[in-house]
């Protein structure tokens, strides 16, 4: 009897310790804590080498985008969250980007500067703030799982609040790509041009393996625990969904844009999706660019690809 006894007291730590570690990664990979407004002087950028030489054009972009006319939008989510957004409309009848941020970032962070890149090419902007980051509301980030459905709310919303014959293209960077991605084997509706994925990844558990390799852990044995956080405190299939195999069956054009200097997310991701992808597509590799910086690096190679990928059809037309 002695020895049952200690045999579930051991089986009681296990469990007891194995629940703990996956509730530390929960915290650590999903979890979001109430956001404190930013202050209205400050401007966040991304921290990191790679964002210094860019820092001056970002911080105009942001602040240009802030005093920009605009429309304050909202939805609420699937599972009742209240998600925000913010149209800039370029004309009343230009095609529309819907865009999508970064994991941890901010619409404004992440997109002001795709903002200006759809003015130039005669689009107006719907910048979504995503689940569980800046003014929407949540405090779980999901990796695409739960916000590639945040996608198609939003796309429902847009068309009706523009009107059955509006255009859109769905755009996405890092987390935002792969969110999009997400959706491109759903029927979307005619409305939707294409999608615009920059350096997203091919699915949540590769780039968490990455980055738990890049922690000097063992992905295979980090990983489980990663994922039983998910599902027991963040309520969510980690792998419910992936962009990667979402494309497989794509039902619009892709185009995908990486910079092969991305420490963050791995260019070879873009490839692997790209490859994947059975819709008509097209690949824009920019050399020495880092993780989102790709249109800040070649602008016009950016634009160029755009115009020529999507042609005439995703531009206003007087």
């Amino acid at each position: 009897m002695l020895a049952l006894w200690i045999i579930l007291g051991v089986v009681m730590v296990l469990a007891l310790m194995i629940v703990l570690l996956s509730y530390l990664c929960f915290r650590m990979a999903f979890y979001s804590p109430d956001r404190p407004a930013i202050p209205s002087d400050a401007i966040d950028i991304p921290e990191g080498a790679a964002y210094e030489e860019f820092r001056e054009d970002m911080e105009k972009w942001a602040r240009d985008l802030r005093a920009m006319p605009h429309e304050e939008m909202s939805i609420t989510s699937f599972d009742g969250l209240t998600l925000r957004g913010k149209f800039y409309e370029y004309a009343p009848n230009a095609p529309i980007e819907l865009m999508f941020h970064g994991y941890r970032g901010t619409a404004e962070r992440d997109l002001s500067g795709g903002v200006a890149r759809c003015f130039q090419l005669g689009r107006s902007a719907l910048l979504v703030d995503q689940r569980g980051c800046s003014d929407s509301e949540g405090n779980v980030i999901s990796f695409g799982i739960n916000e590639h459905r945040d996608c198609l709310a939003w796309l429902d919303f847009a068309i009706q609040r523009f009107g059955k014959d509006v255009k859109i293209i769905l755009t996405g960077i890092s987390m935002g790509a792969s969110t999009v991605l997400m959706v491109s084997d759903k029927d979307l509706p005619p409305n939707v041009l294409g999608i615009l994925a920059d350096c997203g990844f091919s699915s949540a558990k590769d780039i968490i393996k990455k980055v738990i390799r890049q922690m000097g852990l063992p992905a295979d044995v980090g990983y489980p625990f990663v994922k039983l956080g998910a599902k027991l405190f963040g309520h969510f299939d980690l792998e419910a969904h992936s962009a990667v195999e979402a494309v497989k069956h794509a039902t619009v054009p892709v185009i995908f844009f990486h910079g092969d200097g991305d420490d963050y997310v791995p260019c070879e991701m873009s490839r692997i999706n790209y490859e994947a992808c059975t819709a008509k597509k097209k690949l824009v590799i920019i050399p020495r660019a880092g993780h989102g910086l790709s249109y800040p690096v070649a602008p016009d190679t950016y634009s160029n690809a755009l115009r020529e990928f999507f042609g005439e059809e995703a531009s206003y037309q007087e």
